[in-house]
């Protein structure tokens, strides 16, 4: 195989990121984590009650953090133009062995200290290195783009209802009136071990992300996104948490905006401010579950979602990685079992 180093566009990223304890909830058990320099952000939405859901989070999110700065000199390398498939494979295990690495640190918590027993938490993050993006998923937060005013799930949730809404055993309507609405199928923390789904995707100026907790995206319909995120960063994360709480609130909310520019003189963002946001965004609207399939996402035939590689297809012979109002983190982890 053959490395192939090219010139690519100097991308500068800006992020925003606020976090909520909601309406209902009297402690926040959601972590997070920004950094525009190592293009590094995720969200971690932790369970286990008797602060052991804060505790799973938080060492999730310092965990992954921990190691994929250890590969410094790979992100460095993508970063100047290296886009071989060996370099690319490599950055999509640096983030996968990330979220193995949180799995067995918050295993292994749980197994040494009594009181963390069964504690748990979703995992979320996304990678922004030279012109490529990489996502690493487990649990039901989810990783949002906006392109061109069109904006596409870029994770899958692993929960019970998805899967079933997948297979097509279940309507939607159907899931909007399932008992199951948390029961997840992945966590952070339950074993040992956990498979993490990885999917690469070329990033473009103007491209725009939001990593969330179920506390927001339960509020959200897709359509509210676009003009919400045009607000910029930091303006859109304290709307984003304003919108939640006005809609019930009923779990911690946690929300990273990022923003990719190019570099000009200034090294700024410019951003447009639409017109008006969505009508009736103060609205109650009931929480809900809607998965976007990213290939299906329109963004024209350069930036096709479904065109760009994933870890399996740069190295194929890679090894198998394997709300209700008033819910029960205990029962929320327990269920998945």
């Amino acid at each position: 195989m053959q490395d192939t180093l090219r010139p690519v566009p100097i991308f500068i990223r800006r992020s925003a990121a606020l976090t909520d304890v909601g309406r209902r909830r009297v402690s926040n058990e959601d972590s997070h984590f920004s950094d525009d320099m190592m293009g590094l952000y995720a969200v971690a939405d932790g369970m286990g009650g008797h602060a052991a859901g804060e505790v799973a989070s938080q060492e999730a999110v310092d965990t992954l953090r921990g190691m994929v700065r250890q590969g410094s000199a790979l992100l460095r390398a993508v970063e100047s133009g290296d886009h071989s498939h060996e370099a690319l494979w490599r950055l999509g295990r640096l983030l996968e062995s990330a979220v193995q690495a949180a799995t067995y640190m918050v295993f292994g918590i749980a197994q040494s200290e009594p009181e963390q027993a069964g504690m748990g938490t979703t995992l979320s993050a996304l990678l922004l290195c030279g012109s490529y993006g990489v996502t690493a998923q487990v649990g039901d937060s989810r990783v949002y783009m906006v392109r061109a005013g069109k904006v596409a799930q870029l994770t899958e949730d692993h929960t019970l209802i998805a899967w079933q809404l997948k297979q097509g055993i279940i309507s939607e309507s159907e899931a909007a009136l399932s008992p199951h609405k948390n029961v997840i199928t992945r966590a952070i923390g339950s074993r040992e071990y956990v498979q993490v789904d990885t999917h690469f995707f070329p990033i473009e100026q103007g491209d725009m992300f939001m990593i969330c907790s179920d506390g927001l995206h339960g509020y959200l319909r897709d359509d509210e996104i676009p003009a919400i995120m045009a607000l910029g960063p930091d303006e859109a994360v304290h709307e984003f948490i304003e919108i939640a709480n006005l809609r019930g609130g009923r779990d911690n909310i946690t929300c990273i905006v990022v923003a990719v520019g190019a570099q000009d003189a200034d090294d700024t963002l410019v951003f447009r401010r639409p017109s008006s946001l969505p009508p009736n965004h103060d609205t109650e609207v009931p929480p809900h579950r809607h998965d976007t399939d990213p290939a299906s996402a329109d963004f024209g035939e350069e930036a096709a979602i479904s065109k760009t590689p994933t870890l399996r297809d740069l190295r194929p012979t890679l090894p198998e990685f394997a709300e209700d109002e008033d819910d029960n983190d205990d029962d929320r982890l327990n269920q998945k079992r």
